[in-house]
């Protein structure tokens, strides 16, 4: 699995962007978002119980990740066609303000290490700086949602560069070496 300190890697994916007639498809690389963070967060599979609260709670939360500057990417290896049918069936789906990638070849969840024996993506969050180096990773067991707050917070304290100690929030002091 690649961890902190290595490079994201290349990729190019189809992506769900839009529910417009038409516009619903984009291709996105590695380079789509030029000079942001990135939070990168894989899911098994499309029409599940557990990935639609995590996907819906990105969605809602997605403003106070464009706050800090970053692009949210969620990612399965469903196809760009199934994830556009689970937006317009589920109603927590339907205005997703960020990208669906289509992992569709398992490209990208090999690359990172996280593809699980049963061929699906495991439950795996990336924060990526925007030089593309990796410096956050947690990769959850199939049965257990993760935590938008953790990774706010954790993304908070990468981008203050300094010294955070444990259970550090957005405002509180950092660390100061003597």
């Amino acid at each position: 699995m690649l961890t902190v300190g290595d490079r994201f890697p290349e990729f190019s994916l189809q992506a769900v962007t839009s529910l417009e007639s038409g516009n619903e498809f984009e291709t996105l690389t590695q380079a789509s978002h030029p000079g942001k963070w990135k939070v990168v967060f894989l899911w098994p599979m499309d029409f599940t119980f557990i990935c639609p609260t995590e996907i819906a709670e990105f969605g809602r939360r997605n403003g106070e990740f464009q706050d800090r500057d970053t692009q949210v990417l969620g990612a399965s290896i469903d196809t760009h066609y199934v994830h556009l049918a689970w937006r317009k069936s589920h109603p927590d789906l339907k205005h997703l303000p960020f990208p669906m990638l289509a992992d569709t070849r398992r490209e990208l969840s090999s690359a990172l290490g996280v593809l699980h024996r049963d061929g699906v993506a495991l439950r795996a969050t990336f924060i990526v700086d925007p030089e593309g180096v990796i410096r956050h990773v947690s990769v959850n067991d199939l049965s257990v949602g993760r935590n938008v707050d953790e990774v706010l917070r954790t993304l908070d304290a990468l981008q203050t560069d300094e010294l955070c100690p444990c259970n550090w929030k957005k405002g509180e002091s950092t660390l100061q070496v003597a």
